[in-house]
């Protein structure tokens, strides 16, 4: 298997377990709750822990500039931010709750928007490595 192959498959990998750990393991309570209030702490405290972690793919797996690396930082915790803030939106303007198909379907939705967000990082690092 060519080896780009090998570190698009891995950069994936670590971009996912990243993902769990930010979005499961490490998002409090304080955090959750308040992603539906614009410019809340607790919402830019969590979009900037994913923020944190991406570095382990451009530093270990995929190197990138320093530019780069700025430019990916920026554009995740832009994204990150406003997808779980849309995502709250849907959810508590039609009081949905987990109980509820609507909740599930935007749920599912900001996962998908993450993952296309997280090929979008892994297809810059091929670009720029080639």
């Amino acid at each position: 298997m060519p080896q780009l192959v090998l570190i698009a498959l891995a950069a994936v990998a670590v971009l996912m377990c990243k993902h769990a750990v930010a979005d499961f393991y490490l998002q409090s309570a304080y955090q959750y709750l308040n992603k539906g209030t614009y410019g809340h702490p607790g919402g830019i405290e969590h979009s900037a822990i994913h923020v944190a972690l991406t570095p382990l793919v451009y530093f270990v797996i995929a190197p990138a500039s320093l530019l780069l690396a700025l430019i990916i930082a920026i554009s995740e915790f832009l994204l990150h931010y406003h997808i779980d803030w849309l995502k709250e939106q849907v959810t508590q303007r039609n009081g949905w709750t987990a109980k509820d198909r609507g909740f599930w379907y935007a749920l599912g939705t900001d996962q998908l928007l993450h993952g296309l967000t997280y090929l979008a990082i892994v297809g810059a690092l091929i670009a720029y490595a080639m």
